[in-house]
């Protein structure tokens, strides 16, 4: 019988003044060394020879070449050569550094399509330095979306972390703006997206809680009408359609459920608090309804710490094994189901 070939996955530095290239390096020397996906490294070679030098001096570094087959004493890099050399300065925000992060992604896209690679990681990046680069940019979802020429209301983040599973309807805006731009139709999508994420992580069939916008989901209208004229026809369609949906509920109400796969947030911090607060930096963040495979850490680029050698690679680790885990159908990876 043939063994299944692990995922190769491509997993960008992010930002490159922050410890994105440490825990980078870290995570694919502690794969490297046992069984898990194949790692590539992306991002430029004298930051990643940097970190290799100090976090994995027993390894060798070797540019990817397109092989199947690993050497435990390796890793690989993509080299993607964009930030000056003098530039790279750990610690410190820099339009170069948010320029280098945005082409580390397009540099592992080129390597999913090219069927090289099957699923993307990107490690922390800086929304300031990115935006001081001229990028319009507020996380890797609109990045993701951007470039595969999906719309941005179509690519949605969903979060993994302390027992729960999170996608978010809305993001990184103003809360004004996010709560007049939820509609049915920006719910259903959000809904349906988690449902094929899971369904491709290993959930057969899912079964989803929608988290009411208003305290109580409005008390039927006693706090506002806004998921009577909004969730609720959401979900009704979804059932009516064959998705597994339920709702709305009050979010302190329904996010104790157990008996539910994921959660449909309206807003960031509904969905994010609940997250942070159980599974702290070790979250791992989804960018789905692109088509691509791409997945985050739920940390920042820690700029106190970079350079420092300081930097945990847990997450990253934790984003690595999910998207790489393959696990059969019906049963969601160990890494899935934390």
């Amino acid at each position: 019988m043939t063994a299944t070939r692990p995922r190769t996955i491509a997993l960008t530095i992010g930002d490159p003044n922050g410890i994105g290239p440490e825990i980078a390096v870290k995570a694919a020397a502690a794969l490297a060394a046992g069984a898990g996906p194949r790692v590539v490294v992306v991002g430029d070679p004298h930051v990643i020879a940097f970190y290799c030098k100090r976090e994995a001096p027993d390894f060798a570094l070797r540019e990817f070449d397109g092989e199947r087959t690993a050497a435990v004493d390796t890793i690989h890099m993509l080299p993607a050569e964009v930030l000056p050399p003098a530039q790279f300065k750990p610690g410190q925000v820099a339009a170069a550094a948010g320029k280098a992060t945005v082409a580390y992604v397009e540099a592992a896209l080129r390597l999913v399509r090219s069927g090289t690679a099957e699923a993307i990681v990107g490690c922390p990046h800086n929304e300031t330095a990115v935006n001081a680069a001229g990028i319009r940019f507020s996380g890797y979802p609109t990045l993701l979306a951007q470039l595969t020429g999906v719309a941005e209301d179509r690519v949605f983040m969903l979060l993994v972390g302390g027992g729960l599973r999170i996608i978010h309807a809305t993001l990184h805006e103003r809360l004004h703006n996010a709560l007049a731009r939820l509609t049915p139709d920006l719910i259903e999508a959000a809904t349906r997206a988690c449902a094929q994420a899971l369904i491709a992580l290993g959930i057969a069939a899912p079964r989803l809680g929608v988290l009411g916008i208003n305290p109580h989901a409005g008390e039927n209208g006693l706090f506002g009408d806004d998921d009577e004229r909004i969730t609720r026809p959401a979900v009704a369609r979804l059932r009516a359609a064959g998705v597994q949906a339920e709702g709305p509920i009050g979010a302190d109400v329904m996010l104790g459920r157990r008996d539910l796969d994921g959660f449909v947030a309206a807003y960031h911090d509904q969905g994010h608090i609940p997250i942070k607060l159980l599974a702290g930096r070790n979250a791992t963040a989804l960018s789905v309804g692109s088509g691509i495979l791409f997945a985050s850490v739920g940390h920042g680029s820690a700029f106190d710490i970079a350079g420092q050698g300081r930097a945990d690679p847990e997450a990253v680790l934790r984003a690595l094994r999910l998207v790489g885990g393959a696990a059969p159908a019906g049963r969601p990876t160990a890494e899935f189901a934390a």
